[in-house]
């Protein structure tokens, strides 16, 4: 075998109030990322697709480039890999695009070899890539939900874990990417350096009863626990008529509605893939009153997570 291409695919994250410790895989949009071995020794990104031109060939500067050259350093390849990137989704969405490019890196990497990794052991090259877009830390939440498929829970600390947990079967998200450009860095930096004991009391009890109600698969409960009091009130402001695409969500049926990472995306939980259609279309009316281009993607939670494409 000399080449496999694999597919990873976009990612919702903070899921509301769980701010850097909730996220879930959907269905598309994804990158997808061929690697090959070749004769001379070294890394080389030899084509991106679907970038525009904005992203560096350079391995040190690329998010998919930082994994490969991670997942090498750690099992002391000599050989010599080549990377083809091709994004299916615009950069700075908010849908995770760079984790997605470095999750299907090393997912593909770790099939050309055979190295058979776990998904834990392939996370931490994944993350080495991300740093790249966070400011040089790491937030797994992309990552993780693009690795591991479903919805995960991640518990931050130096010995990181990536918890999936249950969710309605019928659980679907209405998606909508408004046309503007906001950097994920830029994003972190207008973020509160610190918040009152109040605030973080609601918020943790949010996050707590948020999770219980997909694991006990309660509308009611998910309802009342996925409002964000830290970061969401911050973002919402760069983000034109966020509110009142909100209340368009919340008014069609949506379970909950809220920024998908940094942004500028939307999502909505819905009850089914119908009121995730009417949802996603009554949001997209607030932004043609104001004349802003968007893409909507409608999507299951995608419980697999990524896949090999072709190998030969």
């Amino acid at each position: 075998m000399k080449e496999v291409r694999a597919f990873a695919p976009a990612s919702v994250t903070n899921v509301g109030c769980g701010f850097d410790v909730l996220g879930f895989a959907i269905e598309k949009p994804g990158d997808e990322v061929v690697v090959r071995l070749r004769n001379s020794k070294g890394i080389t990104i030899k084509k991106i697709s679907g970038d525009g031109g904005k992203l560096s060939k350079d391995i040190e500067q690329n998010t998919a480039g930082v994994a490969v050259r991670a997942f090498l350093n750690e099992i002391s390849f000599e050989k010599g890999i080549e990377i083809e990137i091709y994004k299916n989704m615009a950069l700075g969405t908010g849908l995770g695009s760079s984790a997605a490019s470095a999750v299907a890196a090393v997912v593909a990497l770790d099939h050309l070899l055979n190295t058979k990794l776990t998904k834990r052991e392939l996370l931490k090259f994944a993350l080495e890539g991300e740093k790249l877009t966070s400011g040089g830390r790491y937030h797994a939440d992309n990552v993780a939900a693009a690795l591991y498929g479903g919805l995960v829970v991640i518990r931050c600390s130096d010995d990181l874990d990536v918890i999936n947990i249950d969710y309605p079967d019928d659980l679907n998200c209405a998606i909508i990417y408004p046309h503007i450009v906001m950097n994920t860095s830029d994003m972190r930096r207008l973020l509160r350096k610190e918040i009152t004991l109040a605030d973080a009391v609601k918020q943790w009890s949010n996050i707590a009863s948020l999770v219980t109600g997909f694991m006990k698969k309660d509308y009611t409960i998910i309802s009342k626990s996925i409002n964000d009091f830290i970061v969401e009130p911050v973002r919402s402001l760069l983000i034109p008529s966020f509110y009142e695409m909100k209340k368009a969500a919340i008014d069609a049926g949506a379970v909950g509605c809220s920024i998908s990472g940094s942004g500028p995306s939307l999502f909505a939980l819905t009850k089914s893939k119908a009121a995730a259609n009417k949802t996603a279309n009554e949001m997209k009316k607030v932004l043609d009153k104001i004349e802003i281009e968007c893409d909507i993607y409608i999507s299951g939670i995608n419980r697999k997570g990524p896949k090999i494409l072709s190998a030969k």
